[in-house]
């Protein structure tokens, strides 16, 4: 899968000792945070498609931490450099990493994992369901050229 104009994959620190472990996430002197609108959770169970969905002023800070989930990215931006692409990643324990979505990409995540995989999402916005500011697709028929199912490489 391609890359993408302006997603950026971050790694994460995670610090474990016999107590448990610290899992950083996003700082404010991190050189790529923007702004702090809202941090929320969002439980996805496995074979669960959460998306497509695209925000116009929105940049999302994705985190997976707890369980794994499969994230997709789908540029149709008409002035990119990547118009067409599309990006995936895997996130979970064996790649804990911070992925950074500006506005105007489509994406969505998929569960893969028991019982659950929880995200984190610390945006540049709070959601504001009267803004309108979001449009959304049914993950399967839409016009975007990705298949959800299980691809063997």
């Amino acid at each position: 899968m391609s890359e993408i104009e302006g997603v950026k994959v971050i790694p994460l620190k995670r610090i474990p000792d016999e107590r448990g472990t610290i899992m950083h996430m996003l700082r404010r002197d991190d050189p790529h945070f923007i702004e702090f609108g809202e941090i929320y959770f969002s439980t996805i169970y496995r074979g669960v498609i959460k998306g497509w969905h695209r925000h116009r002023d929105m940049t999302l800070n994705y985190a997976c931490v707890f369980g794994r989930i499969k994230l997709v990215i789908y540029d149709d931006r008409q002035d990119s450099p990547t118009h067409g692409a599309i990006m995936e990643q895997f996130l979970g324990p064996d790649h804990y990493a911070l992925v950074q979505i500006p506005p105007g990409l489509w994406n969505g995540f998929k569960g893969m994992s028991d019982p659950h995989a929880i995200i984190a999402n610390c945006c540049t916005h709070a959601h504001d369901p009267s803004a309108n500011r979001s449009d959304r697709l049914d993950p399967f028929n839409n016009e975007i050229p990705y298949d959800w199912d299980v691809k063997c490489h």
